[in-house]
């Protein structure tokens, strides 16, 4: 049941309470509580609005892995990357890369800034991108 409300409410967060009831088939008080049950455990951690890039102008989206060089302050380097407005996700990885990020930027010269700005960080040796032309799908619920 806990799944299945889950589901529903990463398809649609906005939903009533009502509306989660009769889609799984409790009550609408039932459901209250499971929801506050999943948000007090920190199964569900928020909710957000999900906005189309290019409607506020966020034309290119790429893909950045950065190395790291060997002197690393790696608190030091998150909180630089977390710093730049360009880069929305930051993903901690195994291999030669320490992060990859994906940035989202107006257009190809706010790209190159941003790439000059995250190489510029103490830490980071270089980095390598992949500019994305399209986008299949992104933030797969289910």
């Amino acid at each position: 049941m806990d799944r299945q409300l889950i589901d529903l409410l990463r398809a649609n967060g906005r939903a009533s309470y009502a509306e989660l009831a009769r889609q799984v088939g409790l009550s609408s008080p039932a459901v209250h509580e499971r929801v506050g049950k999943l948000e007090a455990a920190g199964v569900i951690t928020g909710y957000r609005a999900v906005v189309d890039p290019a409607a506020v102008g966020l034309l290119v989206t790429a893909l950045v892995s950065v190395i790291e060089s060997d002197a690393v302050d790696d608190p030091g380097v998150q909180e630089e990357l977390r710093a730049l407005p360009a880069v929305e996700d930051c993903w901690r990885v195994a291999g030669s890369e320490g992060y990859v990020l994906k940035v989202r930027v107006t257009d190809i010269p706010a790209l190159e800034r941003t790439i000059d700005a995250l190489n510029r960080i103490r830490g980071v040796a270089r980095t390598r991108t992949t500019v994305v032309l399209s986008t299949k799908w992104e933030g797969r619920h289910g």
